[in-house]
């Protein structure tokens, strides 16, 4: 018997990488057990802006396309947008998530929740913010990981306005603003935009750094397997991952700290 795959829900703005996601999750099973359904959401303008974030994280934005999860049979909704989740504050991206969730009808939350979330199962209290926003912007990531209790030791800021712009940058240009962003008392650097292609890089940006590094996308992911109840496996991803890792290491090691540690299964629900 044939059982059907357990659908994480995600829901994204505009088009920038989103393709990380189903990367990620075939990645951590490859014989589709599980599966990301990336539902877009509406958008009037493609800016980091603070009071365009705004409307792009209010309900006439997220709920039309929850509801479209909801029809795929989602077992859960995550608002894959950090700067349109944490511009609303601490206490304004719980309601967030908690107004999305009574929508959908199911377990919801976004991924400036999930930055929390993934940084206490690690019991990683000082950060470094390697942010590809304006500043105005960065700023208010900065205030919600200090309300939620963590203590940023610098926040570095791009300055790119547009997520369509994010999209379009490699490697080099990851791993460079990430090691200026870095901080040596910070226990790891977070990598703030879903319109940054990182999960390839993972294990490239963790080496540069030499400390774990979270990515908008990675923890998006990791998230919605938590809320689903669903522990990411520790197992082999195929030649091509296997080749870029340390003789002896894990296979998720290839993803980085947060899916090679045992962090999931720690974490609250």
């Amino acid at each position: 018997m044939t059982h059907a795959p357990l659908r994480l829900g995600l829901l994204y703005p505009g088009h920038a990488a989103e393709d990380d996601l189903p990367w990620l999750v075939e990645a951590l099973f490859p014989g589709g057990s599980v599966v990301a359904d990336v539902v877009h959401t509406s958008m009037d303008e493609d800016a980091h802006d603070v009071d365009v974030l705004l409307d792009l994280g209010g309900a006439r934005r997220l709920n039309p396309s929850a509801d479209v999860l909801r029809e795929h049979g989602a077992a859960v909704a995550v608002w894959a947008c950090t700067s349109g989740s944490f511009v609303f504050g601490w206490e304004g991206a719980q309601r967030q998530a908690a107004d999305l969730e009574a929508h959908f009808g199911g377990p919801a939350s976004s991924t400036s929740l999930a930055f929390v979330a993934a940084l206490r199962a690690l019991g990683i209290r000082r950060v470094a913010i390697a942010a590809t926003y304006p500043e105005p912007v960065t700023d208010r990531l900065v205030a919600l990981l200090g309300d939620a209790g963590f203590e940023v030791a610098g926040a570095g800021s791009q300055g790119i306005v547009t997520a369509a712009e994010v999209g379009t940058l490699d490697e080099d240009a990851l791993l460079a603003f990430v090691r200026a962003g870095d901080r040596p008392d910070a226990e790891a650097v977070i990598v703030p935009d879903t319109a940054l292609h990182t999960v390839r890089s993972l294990a490239a940006l963790e080496d540069a750094v030499r400390k774990p590094v979270l990515t908008a996308n990675q923890v998006s992911v990791w998230e919605a397997l938590r809320l689903a109840g669903r522990e990411a496996p520790l197992r082999p991803l195929g030649d091509d991952a296997a080749s870029a890792m340390v003789t002896g290491a894990r296979p998720s090691d290839a993803l980085g700290t947060l899916f090679a540690s045992r962090a999931f299964a720690e974490a609250p629900r």
